[in-house]
């Protein structure tokens, strides 16, 4: 059986609620990622905040607006006003079966993964697609 620890992406890029949309915004580019876990002092997951959510929450590029202007409003919205906080989570030990079913139903495209209480990782569903590649490879190679 293969486990979500094994194919989850160990590094994390973590906010905290005070921190801003502007923020999120700015780690998702640079970064190159789309899930950011908000987490408080103690490394304590809290929730989840997704490049659909900052999308949805972004003033238009069609809004006559200057691009500073844009982003002085963005750094007054805390996460903690616009995290999603009921969030499902995995074990590391989780089938990636029943995995790849909770990214489906929950549809925020990742699922946070923990070591007891502890956060340890992200799987993705782009995770999902390099498996895929992966195999389809295996395949062709046969």
């Amino acid at each position: 059986m293969i486990t979500v620890k094994e194919l989850m992406s160990h590094r994390l890029y973590t906010l905290k609620p005070t921190d801003t949309v502007h923020q999120a915004r700015q780690l998702m580019l640079d970064k190159h990622i789309r899930h950011i876990p908000i987490v408080d002092n103690h490394g304590t997951f809290l929730g989840l905040i997704t490049k659909h959510d900052i999308l949805a929450l972004s003033v238009s590029e069609l809004a006559d607006i200057e691009p500073q202007e844009r982003i002085e409003i963005e750094s007054g919205i805390p996460l903690s006003q616009v995290m999603l906080t009921e969030v499902v989570v995995a074990q590391e030990s989780t089938n990636l079966l029943e995995a790849a079913r909770f990214i489906l139903e929950q549809k925020h495209g990742c699922l946070p993964v923990f070591r007891d209480q502890q956060l340890t990782g992200m799987l993705t569903e782009a995770d999902f697609v390099k498996l895929a590649i992966h195999l389809m490879e295996r395949l062709a190679q046969a």
